[in-house]
């Protein structure tokens, strides 16, 4: 059984056991239990159910793994040919790490 839930508005499948790095939650604290009710879609045992927009009574149960992971350094460079204008910015974008634990249908 899987289903597409929408996170901080963004579109994750989500199956039991499966761990997921979404954009950070700051209201998050590690071990906290989190349920999400905007469940788009739904297949359980080959039964696919799309809601309209969500699927009623579906919701999808995780644990805050760690509620600070920083992903990989981006770095952005800005230049002007001929000018000698050369600007070097970097940042690293900012997840919670959740782990489904159970899809409710």
């Amino acid at each position: 059984m899987y289903a597409i839930v929408e996170i901080n508005g963004q579109q994750f499948k989500a199956e039991a056991g499966k761990k997921l790095f979404v954009n950070r939650m700051p209201a998050a604290e590690e071990g906290q239990t989190v349920e999400f009710e905007k469940v788009l879609l739904l297949d359980a045992e080959g039964v696919v159910t799309v809601g309209t927009p969500t699927v009623a009574g579906a919701k999808v149960v995780c644990e805050v793994l760690n509620p600070l992971v920083k992903g990989e350094k981006v770095l952005v460079f800005h230049k002007k040919r001929r000018k000698g204008y050369r600007k070097l910015n970097g940042y690293r974008h900012q997840y919670t790490q959740l782990e489904i634990k159970q899809v409710i249908a």
